[in-house]
């Protein structure tokens, strides 16, 4: 695992005995996997240096040199850092994850647009003194809450945006359904699409997009009638976990869009966990994230256990 020291706009990494004999382009071609308008990027504009000189990017390099990357260039942003109490589930150099509250956008749709998480997150890195340009690496619905991951650069916001592509990022959500479901387990896979009827809304249909969305019974509360789920995700469509339920007749307790009942104030979907390998460091991280709000069904579920 990589350890960074962080330099002003450089970090500096010591190379270790198994990487002894790698090249610089061997780093960021196959240990990082950077796309290659980056890597001619950093070449070009001579953003990497060893032990302070200029590099030969094809040179092996011996074990104790240090190499030193440029990432943070002070990039422009149209986005007006507000503070807002965000928690924080975890922070390096190069990348957060938030919990979400609950009635936040993750980005403003327009310049007047304010009280948004991205909004909140450029507040935050400006307060600790960090000149950079954060961004969301995926999205949660306004009322959906939890864990939400942004880059802190333009290189591992790229290769995390690789990793969600590829699907290594895992995210896991809990969700409560309007009704007592009757699967203890299973699989959705029906395609979705918009619903040509609605300008946000989605539905299932044969000319949709592939969706698959896993699920499975953690508590059922018999006289509230309410299920709740697990649920993880082999593609991300918009709304997907709202819409498979929803076609299969038990929609999101809340979600007043695709039928579920008033129980709660917003549709009852939370995402709980986060798993992915750091882009650059190689450490595998998880992020568990607490209820922000608490309906009575989430009572003494154990969210280190989902």
């Amino acid at each position: 695992m990589l350890r960074f020291k962080k330099m002003g706009k450089w970090i500096e990494f010591t190379i270790q005995d198994n990487w002894s004999g790698i090249t610089v382009d061997s780093i960021f071609r196959e240990k990082w996997k950077a796309p290659k308008k980056f890597i001619h990027t950093f070449r070009t504009e001579k953003k990497v240096t060893v032990d302070g000189e200029p590099v030969n990017w094809d040179a092996p390099l011996a074990t104790g040199s240090k190499v030193q990357v440029r990432l943070f260039d002070e990039e422009t942003s149209d986005l007006k850092p507000a503070f807002l109490d965000v928690p924080v589930l975890y922070e390096d150099d190069h990348l957060i994850v938030f919990n979400k509250p609950p009635f936040m956008r993750v980005h403003p749709n327009s310049i007047e647009d304010v009280g948004t998480l991205a909004q909140a997150a450029a507040f935050h890195v400006q307060a600790q003194g960090e000149l950079t340009c954060v961004r969301h690496i995926h999205r949660l619905d306004k009322d959906t809450t939890g864990a939400i991951l942004f880059s802190k650069h333009s290189l591992v916001g790229a290769l995390l945006d690789q990793m969600l592509e590829k699907r290594e990022i895992k995210r896991t959500y809990l969700a409560i359904i309007d009704g007592i479901f009757p699967q203890k387990k299973g699989i959705f896979t029906d395609p979705i699409g918009r619903d040509r009827h609605h300008p946000t809304k989605r539905r299932v249909s044969s000319t949709g997009q592939k969706a698959i969305t896993h699920f499975k019974t953690i508590k059922i509360d018999q006289k509230k009638r309410l299920t709740m789920v697990k649920c993880w995700l082999d593609t991300g469509r918009t709304h997907q976990i709202r819409v498979h339920f929803s076609h299969a007749g038990f929609p999101l307790a809340g979600d007043a869009v695709y039928g579920g009942r008033p129980v709660f104030k917003r549709q009852a979907l939370h995402a709980v966990k986060l798993e992915f390998t750091h882009p650059l460091t190689g450490e595998f991280i998880v992020c568990h994230a607490p209820f922000t709000d608490n309906p009575v069904i989430f009572k003494d579920i154990d969210i280190y256990s989902i």
